[in-house]
Formats: C-alpha cells, sequence, structure tokens
C-alpha cells in the first residue's frame, strides 16, 4: 500500500525539498516553499500484465487536419489557422491584460457552429454576462458556469453529445479533492491539466485553459505544465497601452513565434490587419535618434520604429535603460561602438524604446538599433522612408539575416524607398526590388554616414 509523506514544493519553480526554508535553492524565490502530501508508488513495477504496443513505421497515410475558425483571424494565425479539434491550448498574460476577454469573444464567435462550454472559477456568471454585454456579444448560445471542482467539470463534458471547446479560466482555480493541497500549488495544477488532457483528447473537445503568470512572465506552477499541452500562447502589452501582441511559443501544429496583434478598445480586443502601419502612425518626421527595424515575427513581415535618446549623465554609472529588447544586446552594440568605432557613449545615460509595445528578439533588430543610437549622437535624422536591419557582430561586421524579400517587400508596400542592409547570400533575392538599398559589410560604414564636423567634436569630447 502506498505511504504518504510530506515534500516542500517551491510554487515559482517547482524545486522540491524535504524541509522547509525561507528561500528555495533552485530559484532564489523567497517565503515559495509550500508543503503537499505525496503518495509514494511502490517500487518494482512487474512485467507481463500489460499489453504489447503496436509499432508504425515513418512512411504512411494521415489524414489532413480539420480546423475550426473562431471568426478572430488574429487568433486563428497565431494557432496555425485555426483552432485544431482535440488539442490542448494554453494562454498565459499578466493579470487584466485581455485573456478573458478575446477567450469570450472567440468562444461566442465559434458557438454559433459549435457546442462550446465556458467555465469560469475565478468569476461569477452574472461577471461574464456583464463582460458579454460590453463586449456585445450576449446574444451567443454559450453556455456558462462557475465551477471550481475538477471531478464535477469532468462528469459535465462526459455525456453522449460532449461540446466541441471547453475553456477553463484559470487552471489555477481548478482542485481535486483527493489531493490534500490548495488550489494553485503545484500538485493540484499538475494533476488538474493532465486529468483534463486526457479527458478532452479522449473525447476529441479542444481545451483552452488560462494560466496565471509569475512576477517574471512565465506561467505559475510547473514548468511541465507547458510541455503537457499542444500550443502555449502568451499575451505581451502594457495595461496603459491600446496594442496586444499575442505570440505563439510552442504549436504542435503551427509556426512558432507566430503574432496577433490586437488594439484594446471599448468593445474589446479589435483584430489588427495591417500591424505594421498601425506601429508607424504616430512616427513623426526630421527627428534624431528614431530609425525604422524590418523585422520578422512568426511568417508576418512587419516595421516599427526603434527610439533612441543619448543625454549626459549626471551619476557615476550612466543609465541603461531599455523597453522592448534585449538590454544585455543593447551593452554588447555599445560595447562594439567604443572598440570598433571609436563612438564612446561611457559617460552618457542611454535610453531605448520600440514603439508599440512590441518586443523584438530577433539579432536582425542591431543595425537599426545602432542607427538609431548614431542619430540620437550626432543630432542627424534618419531619412523617413529609410528602413535598417542586419545583425552586428563582435568584430564590428554586419551580417546578413534571414528572409530579406519579405522584409523588402513589407517596406516598399507601405512606400519606403530606401534600406540600409548587409549584403545578402544570394544576389538573386533583391534585384526585382523596387528600393534603393545600401549595403553595409561593416558597422564603421554606418558610423561614417552620420560623420560630421559636429559628430567629430563630440566624439573629441568624450
Amino acid at each position: 500500500m502506498a505511504r504518504a509523506t510530506s515534500q516542500y514544493i517551491c510554487q515559482e519553480c517547482g524545486g522540491i525539498q524535504n524541509k522547509w526554508a525561507g528561500q528555495c535553492i533552485a530559484c532564489n524565490g523567497w517565503n515559495t516553499l509550500v508543503e503537499e502530501k505525496i503518495e509514494e508508488m511502490p517500487k518494482g513495477l512487474k512485467i507481463g500484465k500489460g499489453q504489447k504496443i503496436e509499432l508504425f513505421g515513418l512512411q504512411g497515410t494521415s489524414d489532413i487536419l480539420s480546423r475550426d475558425n473562431t471568426g478572430i483571424s488574429e487568433f486563428d494565425r497565431v494557432c496555425g489557422g485555426g483552432i485544431v479539434p482535440g488539442s490542448a491550448i494554453l494562454v498565459g498574460g499578466d493579470p487584466g491584460i485581455g485573456k478573458s476577454t478575446v477567450l469570450l469573444q472567440a468562444v461566442a464567435a465559434l458557438s454559433h457552429s459549435l457546442e462550446c462550454y465556458y467555465i469560469s472559477g475565478e468569476e461569477s456568471i452574472d461577471q461574464v454576462r456583464l463582460r458579454a454585454q460590453r463586449l456585445q456579444v450576449d446574444n451567443a448560445p454559450v453556455k456558462l458556469a462557475s465551477a471550481t471542482n475538477l471531478r464535477d467539470i469532468l462528469s459535465s463534458i462526459e455525456c453522449p453529445n460532449p461540446p466541441r471547446l471547453l475553456i477553463i479560466d484559470s487552471i489555477q482555480t481548478m482542485y481535486i479533492d483527493n489531493i490534500e493541497s490548495a488550489p494553485g500549488t503545484v500538485s493540484q495544477v499538475r494533476a488538474c491539466a493532465a486529468e483534463l488532457i486526457r479527458a478532452t483528447k479522449k473525447r476529441g473537445v479542444t481545451l483552452i485553459m488560462v494560466g496565471h503568470v509569475t512576477k517574471e512572465g512565465t506561467i505559475a506552477g510547473p514548468r511541465v505544465l507547458e510541455h503537457m499541452v499542444d500550443t502555449v500562447l502568451y499575451f505581451e502589452g502594457d495595461r496603459g497601452h491600446q496594442f496586444r501582441i499575442l505570440r505563439a511559443v510552442k504549436n504542435r501544429f503551427g509556426p512558432t513565434d507566430e503574432i496577433g496583434v490586437f488594439e484594446m478598445t471599448e468593445l474589446g480586443l479589435r483584430e489588427v490587419s495591417n500591424p505594421s502601419a498601425l506601429f508607424l502612425a504616430n512616427r513623426s518626421g526630421d527627428v534624431s535618434g528614431s530609425a525604422v527595424f524590418a523585422g520578422i515575427e512568426g511568417s508576418r513581415p512587419v516595421l516599427v520604429e526603434v527610439q533612441a535618446l543619448v543625454a549626459q549623465s549626471s551619476y557615476a554609472a550612466p543609465k541603461r535603460t531599455v523597453v522592448g529588447w534585449d538590454s544585455g544586446r543593447l551593452s554588447m552594440i555599445l560595447a562594439v561602438l567604443e572598440a570598433r568605432c571609436g563612438v564612446s557613449l561611457c559617460n552618457k545615460d542611454v535610453y531605448l524604446n520600440f514603439a508599440g509595445g512590441l518586443r523584438v528578439q530577433e539579432p536582425a533588430a542591431d543595425m537599426a538599433v545602432a542607427a538609431a543610437l548614431l542619430s540620437a549622437v550626432s543630432q542627424i535624422a534618419m531619412p523617413m522612408e529609410a528602413v535598417v536591419f542586419g545583425e552586428i557582430g563582435l568584430s564590428g561586421e554586419i551580417r546578413a539575416v534571414g528572409q530579406m524579400e519579405l522584409r523588402l517587400k513589407e517596406a516598399a508596400k507601405l512606400g519606403f524607398t530606401k534600406v540600409f542592409m548587409p549584403k545578402p547570400r544570394n544576389d538573386m533575392l533583391t534585384k526585382q526590388m523596387d528600393v534603393e538599398k545600401h549595403f553595409m559589410d561593416k558597422l564603421s560604414e554606418l558610423v561614417e554616414y552620420f560623420d560630421t564636423p559636429d559628430q567629430t567634436k563630440l566624439k573629441a569630447v568624450n
């Protein structure tokens, strides 16, 4: 018979310790260890009582996966072209970012053709109805429930006609009554998610779970939760900003790092079909410290404005403030500018911002960041009709990046006629593009573009 023991599990990283401590030794989090009882399984699993599994080869015939379209094209795009029946999707994001809003809009659109359940563990039915009225989707035939007991939820979908879509908002509020721990703990989240995924996949029900995030921005609970589901979606953006980015960080049925762009309005989240035009809508001309970066998010080209501000520092350690980019990457660009190009910013405060709330991760933004910094230092504005992209190496070289043709097509579509870029690996990719191309091999060539008497004087002062 299994013997019950106790362990202390970190609610931030899932680390296990035999004794309680004020700080987790795995993630250094304070007061995150919670005692949870576990069942020790008997040792020595006997062989011979199972069934032999059937093995198959790599070649064979398989049906094309069918998908359910929600009617929200940006949401369907992030999911890979629609929701696959029987899949498990995990949606995470900061509080108030719009997770419940976009899911209520999606389930309202799907409910006109499919049976859909929306089960909330955080809000009452009246609260969900009030949100539906505000979003003007209260006439949708969605079946609502407010429950947290997983046993009751599984009994509701075990019927001859199960729903096609089940939304759980959120997985941290669910609990199994035979586990002696509070809802939201690692054991409860792991067990509830496993039972939900097993039950829904058995019946072909699409499962969408909302997950809370920690202060570091990762989904709360065990890390294994993201491995159990088929798709992981993250909502990015600031609650004080009207733009929201829905990013797929994992997708077994589509590309990863695909993004969907939404705008928060009084009627909920409105999809943005042309995010490049939206990100550049408030761009001012003839302003130094600004450059337009032609990036790739998933399979979508996106143009976004990079803003830099360089000011004399009044502190012993100058400030380095970055919004929307990796601060370590900025430190590398500043070091290359000083070591390879003679542009020293060691006594300057540097502020860098990617406008629009988009968080850029690809290294192709290096050259655009360097252009914005050099423009801020020299007080010379980049041409309004120019875009910049390229990766910078530690030796000062500018390296080619992928999908240059998509970047150039997006720039030409929005009226840009000039591009600063590395030399492509294949010249045939850019011969037909009707834009003025400036190929650069070294970062020093970009510095020479801003090299004026005023800038030379500024370098000497530095």
